[in-house]
């Protein structure tokens, strides 16, 4: 099913007087949802209309964006992941009566993932989408999309547990479980919980620009903005977690040690394999090469020290392993988008206000 052509963003190059008609976005999702997916993206695009009214001097929020929410209740089943009621804001039958509107936001949970080839849904969907402009699929949302036949041969994401089971569901799909949003055309995916904020502040930015999408940001105290290409960072979390590997002594050991010379010869021998086997067991077992994951866990504490003011850009070099300041400063702007200087300096500067920027290791 072919999404109508994308619209684009609106000619606003920032906060100004005119008042746009409102974009009509539904957010739809099957109970049980997951709270946050719904409520992050939803926040966002009410925050882009309270700070609209306020850069233009109106005493109102304008209603830059018109949302409505809904629910696709199951038998028995709480409605949200948090077990929290929620009041849908429109029928079924009245998400069927309309003709058009701009965004389309699946949203995910337990519900998406187990509820995704209900024809009842499945038919909803279909319905909504061929009348989008825009197609999201937020966390496991896009399990729901890709059931309903929306998604073939489209690059896509979801959260990083679930990218396997995506790709076995639906071996159409081109799954990358690496950025934390991805956008192929008028379809957006995104990565689980507040990854999909990220995408909502994305598109935010693409229809009322920079200023507003800086004004949200700053007002919600998010990180603007992720870039989509950055990293679902808790792919080295997993692989830390998995229980009976091969590599579970070695990567217990890792953390406390990354201060060495660690060569793919070193880490096969403490794993008691060839470097060969050892080469082939972690890509296996990671989804990374041992290169990929050892950088990525040496930003992860190079951002830990940076966060706490745990000495200077040098310090961090050596106790993080990373040899010189130019090898820490490509590898932070390989997986965050930004310096390990710019990061520092946030943080900083967030300490000065009282309050810690949102840069959670998430998916």
């Amino acid at each position: 099913m072919a999404l109508l052509p994308w619209r684009g963003r609106s000619s606003m190059p920032g906060m100004e007087s005119a008042l746009p008609t409102p974009r009509r976005v539904v957010i739809l999702g099957a109970a049980p949802v997951q709270l946050l997916d719904l409520a992050g993206p939803a926040e966002v695009l009410a925050q882009a209309g309270r700070l609209h009214a306020t850069g233009c001097g109106r005493p109102e929020p304008t209603p830059l964006y018109d949302v409505t929410c809904h629910v696709v209740a199951g038998p028995g089943r709480a409605q949200t992941s948090a077990g929290l009621a929620f009041q849908p804001m429109a029928s079924e039958a009245s998400l069927l009566g309309l003709e058009s509107l701009d965004t389309l936001i699946v949203i995910g949970g337990e519900g998406a993932r187990e509820r995704a080839g209900d024809r009842r849904l499945q038919d909803l969907v279909q319905h909504l989408a061929a009348r989008a402009e825009r197609l999201v699929g937020v966390c496991t949302g896009t399990f729901i999309l890709a059931a309903a036949g929306l998604l073939e041969k489209r690059r896509v994401t979801t959260h990083w547990r679930y990218c396997a089971e995506l790709a076995r569901r639906h071996p159409g799909l081109e799954v990358d479980p690496e950025p934390i949003f991805i956008r192929d055309g008028p379809l957006w995916t995104s990565a689980g919980v507040t990854a999909g904020m990220d995408l909502v502040l994305a598109l935010v930015e693409e229809d009322h620009g920079h200023a507003l999408a800086l004004a949200v940001a700053r007002e919600l105290v998010l990180f603007l903005r992720r870039p989509g290409d950055q990293k679902q960072f808790s792919s080295v979390l997993a692989a830390q977690s998995r229980g009976g590997s091969r590599l579970d002594a070695l990567l217990a050991w890792l953390p406390g040690n990354l201060h060495r010379p660690l060569s793919i010869e070193a880490m096969a021998e403490r794993a008691c394999l060839s470097p060969r086997q050892f080469a082939r067991v972690f890509r296996e077992e990671t989804g990374l090469t041992p290169a990929r994951f050892l950088e990525r866990m040496r930003v992860e504490a190079a951002r830990q020290r940076l966060e706490a003011g745990r000495g200077g850009l040098a310090a961090v070099v050596e106790s993080c392993g990373f040899g010189t300041e130019e090898t820490m400063r490509r590898a932070f702007i390989r997986q965050l988008g930004a310096s390990p200087g710019d990061y520092r300096d946030r943080f900083r500067r967030a300490s000065a206000r009282g309050s810690t920027p949102a840069m959670d290791i998430h998916a």
